[in-house]
């Protein structure tokens, strides 16, 4: 489905002794590429929050193939799975400079009415932005 790619750097702090990026911080790497992917169809998810929906996580794996170093310059492809409804999903690769797959990942997200509390349709105007590029 519809893809974005993001380039960054593994800074040392995201390191463990051994100099392999720790692995709860991929959890961050894949919120990083679900906020770029949405910024890049047009969505800003802080704005999304103001106006009163949020996306929890509900759903998270992942699978070390290989290990990210200190300093290595990362690839993340984040990719919609399909036609968000109620539940966003995306699927995540993670590359090092010579193209080798380090990290695939999954999420699945619900979008939350957030003075309700309670899940609700992915908001209209993200569903026309797919609409247009599916």
């Amino acid at each position: 489905m519809l893809k974005h790619e993001i380039k960054f750097r593994v800074r040392y702090g995201e390191t463990d002794q051994m100099k392999y990026v720790y692995y709860g911080n991929y959890a961050q790497y894949f919120e990083l590429g679900r906020v770029e992917w949405l910024r890049n169809l047009g969505v800003s998810y802080k704005n999304m929050e103001e106006q009163g929906v949020m996306l929890p996580v509900i759903n998270l794996n992942i699978d070390y193939i290989k290990p990210a170093k200190y300093d290595d310059l990362l690839t993340l492809k984040t990719t919609l799975v399909k036609m968000p409804s109620v539940k966003i999903e995306f699927k995540f690769e993670i590359f090092n400079e010579q193209e080798e797959l380090l990290t695939k990942g999954y999420t699945s997200l619900v979008f939350i009415d957030i003075k309700r509390n309670r899940p609700t349709r992915a908001p209209e105007y993200i569903l026309e932005k797919l609409e247009g590029l599916l």
